[in-house]
């Protein structure tokens, strides 16, 4: 990889700009935002701002930004910053402009609803002369893109790869950690989003924070089974991208897929929640089902998913839970 390759964002919503601009900050790199709205370009190389998803914030002036998909034709590496559910149409959009032998990382945190496939796999069956990776952990959009201190991790198919990565894309305030297990660093960033709704619902209850606690220990067994199901590590989930992410979303109220737990503990069920659906609701759905198929026990996931579908209430689903049989922890 050479000193200062050239790195595109795909997406300019919160996050996708929040990389951008930490990553142009650097100056290690040549950093490009592609941008589907016209008005987003003009914005942003006017006032260095994207006032819609990043209020009141400055970006890099050293962030170039275009809606043109040319721009991809010599970038080493692509960040395919979208949500989890439109990697597999981007893909196939870019897949004409996208160099040979690119990396490109996916930077949402979820499952293939249809398929119940990881997104890696979506993205090496669209792109099978590109390196797929993963960029994961906990990190708010605001935070990163303000220069607040954030640690991350991304996974490459070989530590030297993800090592790579990881040099050209740190910063002062913006470290990854280079990591090759791409099961355990998606799976622990698409099943944190369904315990923070979890946590969401204990908050909204009025359970304590007792309850939060157990839940998070709990939940992180959880991941480490369905990890390993997968042929991941389940330590992996003992760090960023699993504990470290999930205290961040079940404890912060910038986390949406909190918020939204919040609003099912008060209400009870997800009719009142005004907002889009979050990640973690596509998530639960898609790892209980999953779950159940390769016989990992998920209780706290497909609760979630059972309340989210509208197919159990809040109050049978916490009995359910209290009174499950009492084994050993782990």
């Amino acid at each position: 990889m050479s000193s200062r390759p050239h790195v595109v964002v795909v997406g300019a919503g919160a996050f996708g700009t929040a990389l951008a601009t930490v990553v142009a900050e650097t100056g290690e790199s040549r950093v490009t935002l592609l941008a589907r709205r016209g008005e987003t370009v003009r914005e942003i190389a006017s006032h260095r701002r994207n006032d819609a998803v990043l209020p009141d914030i400055d970006l890099s002036a050293a962030l170039e930004v275009t809606s043109d998909h040319e721009v991809l034709k010599h970038a080493p590496v692509v960040l395919f910053a979208m949500p989890s559910q439109a990697q597999r149409e981007a893909a196939r959009e870019l897949a004409p402009h996208l160099m040979d032998g690119a990396s490109v990382i996916v930077c949402a945190k979820g499952m293939e609803k249809a398929s119940g496939r990881l997104l890696t796999d979506v993205l090496e069956e669209e792109l099978p002369h590109q390196h797929i990776g993963v960029l994961s952990g906990p990190g708010f959009a605001a935070d990163i893109a303000r220069g607040l201190p954030t640690a991350m991790v991304i996974a490459a198919q070989t530590l030297e790869q993800a090592a790579d990565l990881a040099h050209a894309l740190s910063g002062p305030t913006f470290r990854l950690y280079p990591s090759a297990d791409r099961i355990g660093v998606q799976l622990g960033g698409a099943l944190k989003n369904v315990l923070a709704i979890a946590c969401g619902v204990v908050e909204g209850a009025g359970l304590g924070d007792s309850a939060r606690a157990a839940l998070i220990s709990r939940g992180l067994a959880e991941m480490s089974r369905f990890v390993a199901a997968h042929g991941g590590d389940a330590s992996t989930v003992s760090g960023l991208s699993g504990l470290g992410d999930l205290v961040l979303t079940g404890t912060s109220h910038q986390s949406r897929n909190l918020r939204f737990g919040i609003a099912l503990g008060k209400q009870g069920n997800a009719g009142g929640w005004a907002g889009e659906l979050v990640e973690g609701a596509f998530a639960a759905s898609v790892a209980s089902k999953v779950a159940a198929e390769r016989g990992v026990d998920m209780p706290i996931t497909d609760a979630v998913a059972a309340i989210v579908d509208g197919k159990l209430d809040l109050a049978t689903a916490i009995s359910a839970l209290m009174t499950r049989p009492i084994t050993q922890e782990f």
